[in-house]
């Protein structure tokens, strides 16, 4: 991915070095790594991978917001590289919101290591990177990287670069109201509503994807291979994927984020249309 020498967002906060707070599940943050800390995190913490899930669903009490911290060291390499594909989707996003006649409101990004406090309450490492629409910042302790790396077996910028899109991608569901309107929604299911969270994850992979096609018709930051590693690293993170890896039987009926093959298309939809109907994942008949 050719991301060197970019323009880098000055939205980051660098919390690495300040106290975390415990651990704590706070209502309404949506994250990619929520299904790996209820399927395998949950047994290595020894808590029900029910209550992990709950973070979906608004489960919790607000905790103080975390505090303006400063900007990463200029020094670091990780940071700027987080910070460079930051800019990126405010570059995207706005030019996105302008055509529809609407201001776009950047999120700020939070790098922390091991816990931190937010708007949603306390969040953990084992939660991976993830979103807090109460304060409209995405949080990321840059291990998970190595976690994606190592133990998943999806390497790459692109890949780390797919995560950060991801997470502003629900940043645009709650500019939309979208996110408030599958709450509610949720809240008045007597049955399984597993299916709204299901098309919400799948939708910010779509705008993950939508992302990497304005980027690359405006940046060319595409290299070979770097579409690959965003299909493997979707394919790693599919419920049914962290469900065989966990030992588990697959139960699609549990999913919360989708199957390794619907991530894959939803992401690749974005990539080839550039279009934010085309990510309409609500209306959609097929997932």
């Amino acid at each position: 991915m050719r991301w060197e020498g970019n323009r880098q967002s000055t939205n980051v906060q660098d919390a690495r070095s300040g106290g975390g707070g415990g651990f704590g599940i706070g209502g309404g943050t949506i994250g990619i790594g929520t299904i790996v800390v209820a399927l395998i995190g949950g047994a290595v913490l020894g808590i029900n991978p029910l209550t992990l899930l709950g973070i979906l669903s608004g489960g919790g009490g607000p905790a103080p917001q975390v505090q303006n911290a400063p900007a990463p060291p200029a020094n670091d390499r990780m940071a700027q590289f987080v910070s460079t594909v930051l800019a990126d989707t405010e570059d995207v996003w706005k030019q996105q919101f302008q055509q529809g006649g609407a201001n776009y409101v950047e999120p700020k990004l939070v790098l922390f290591r091991g816990s931190v406090r937010t708007a949603c309450g306390a969040g953990q490492a084992a939660m991976g990177p993830f979103y807090c629409p109460a304060d409209q910042k995405v949080y990321i302790d840059l291990s998970f990287y190595e976690t994606l790396k190592s133990r998943m077996g999806a390497p790459g910028d692109f890949a780390q670069a797919y995560v950060i899109a991801h997470e502003v991608g629900h940043h645009v569901q709650h500019q939309l109201g979208i996110t408030d309107q599958v709450e509610r929604a949720r809240a008045g299911r007597a049955g399984n509503a597993n299916d709204l969270s299901v098309r919400l994850e799948l939708q910010a992979d779509c705008f993950a994807g939508l992302w990497g096609h304005h980027a690359q018709n405006q940046r060319q930051i595409l290299e070979q291979g770097d579409i690959e590693e965003a299909m493997n690293a979707a394919s790693k993170i599919g419920d049914d994927a962290l469900q065989q890896a966990s030992g588990r039987a697959v139960v699609p009926e549990s999913f919360t984020h989708g199957s390794s093959e619907q991530r894959q298309r939803w992401f690749m939809t974005g990539l080839k249309t550039g279009s934010v109907k085309a990510c309409d994942t609500f209306s959609a008949r097929n997932l």
